[in-house]
């Protein structure tokens, strides 16, 4: 692996002779691949033998090997997400700091691992509004959303200066912020070549406009979570030690252990609590994360997680994709029943007929075929389902059934 020189010089001295050797070593070696169940959908079942539970997130585990997920209907129907380990802290993170339910913002975040992980680490009775300021990744997030079901999640394409324009407060905000992706280099080498210690410095003033853009929208006395899959200080603990500084907040400890072997701070003469991730000394791909609380009592007019939906919903420079209200869609005189509906949480059983189907009708489902269902199949919208988890619906006219699934969702190949 061809590494910046430049990378090499600076992050062979931050992380010292144990673990750059330790990191060089990560390279030769296999990714660890693991996945977290949603607990909403997932009833119990061994899909990954020898699966071995990652400890600081309930209900993930890593898998002895990469299994092809697309040929998994399972996968698709939102069971579980395939999530690096690293970026699962974030469910211990949340789990020991947030006790009640929670107004919640995950403001980057595209492709939705950690919305939808926050979604199941947040207590119940919480909202969680899941922004993604391009647009193209803010379908991919909206399809993940979907996937998992659950009804307390809106999905919004916006800049943090857009809900600056707001007065929205929110419980908890998740900065995982656009960042020079040392922690891809692993698994991406598009990443190696992008890389420059210019572009690390563009990163360092790209992060703190968009933290000072949120600030105002965290209210006083919450939660700030920051992370970053990079490895270097200007972006993790200098950025940290500004927020503290110069926004005003206190850095928060979290409880671990130490056969987890995560790495506090790195950065000369400063000892806040902040906890990164360094392949070959975790198994990770490689995280940083923080969590402040802003200075500040709690403000008398902060937004309830009830209102929470009423109150995005009266924002039209809010650009909102989905507003965690399944509902059917309009195609001339028709009402065409949505995906998400086939896919929420709140549809019940009994809410449209069902045909259940074989892997290999599943896979041919997912591809976008048409299905010939079995005798006695209701005519009209029925739902399709694999071992009994929903996958979205078909129209059945009696010798086929019309194939609804999302166009951009299907996969390619058989």
């Amino acid at each position: 692996m061809n590494l910046p020189q430049e990378f090499i010089q600076y992050t062979a001295n931050l992380f010292g002779s144990q673990r750059w050797e330790r990191f060089e070593q990560s390279f030769v070696q296999e990714a660890a691949v693991s996945v977290r169940f949603n607990p909403w959908k997932a009833k119990g079942e061994a899909i990954f033998p020898q699966a071995e539970p990652v400890p600081w997130c309930e209900g993930a585990f890593w898998l002895k090997e990469r299994p092809l997920f697309t040929r998994d209907p399972r996968f698709h129907a939102g069971v579980y997400y395939v999530q690096e380990a690293g970026s699962l802290f974030l469910d211990h993170v949340l789990r020991h700091w947030v006790t009640g339910p929670v107004s919640a913002l995950d403001l980057c975040a595209a492709p939705g691992g950690k919305s939808t992980l926050m979604r199941a680490a947040l207590p119940a009775g919480s909202v969680l509004v899941s922004n993604e300021i391009d647009r193209r990744r803010a379908n991919i997030l909206l399809e993940n959303i979907l996937k998992q079901g659950h009804p307390g999640v809106l999905v919004t394409h916006n800049a943090p200066k857009d809900f600056a324009k707001t007065n929205l407060l929110f419980d908890v905000i998740l900065t995982d912020v656009p960042c020079s992706g040392e922690g891809l280099f692993r698994r991406d080498p598009a990443a190696i070549s992008e890389w420059s210690a210019q572009n690390v410095y563009f990163c360092v003033e790209r992060q703190r406009q968009i933290l000072r853009d949120i600030w105002s929208c965290l209210k006083d006395g919450g939660l700030l979570i920051y992370s970053t899959c990079t490895f270097n200080t200007h972006e993790n603990e200098e950025n940290v030690r500004w927020i503290a500084e110069e926004l005003g907040a206190d850095l928060l400890a979290v409880p671990v252990r130490p056969e987890w072997q995560i790495t506090g701070s790195l950065l000369g003469g400063w000892t806040e609590p902040v906890y990164r991730f360094i392949p070959g000394t975790t198994r990770s791909e490689g995280l940083f994360m923080a969590v402040l609380r802003k200075k500040g009592g709690n403000r008398a007019f902060a937004t309830l997680p009830a209102s929470l939906r009423t109150q995005v919903k009266k924002y039209p420079l809010l650009h909102l994709l989905y507003d965690g209200q399944p509902a059917f869609e309009a195609k001339g005189r028709e009402q065409i029943p949505s995906i998400a509906q086939a896919l929420s949480l709140t549809t019940e059983e009994t809410s449209f007929p069902r045909a259940e189907l074989s892997l290999d009708a599943a896979l041919r489902y997912l591809h976008r075929e048409a299905l010939v269902l079995p005798a006695g199949t209701p005519r009209g919208f029925v739902l399709v389902t694999y071992q009994g988890y929903p996958l979205g619906f078909v129209k059945n006219l009696g010798d086929r059934a019309n194939n609804l699934y999302p166009k951009p969702w299907a996969i390619r190949s058989l």
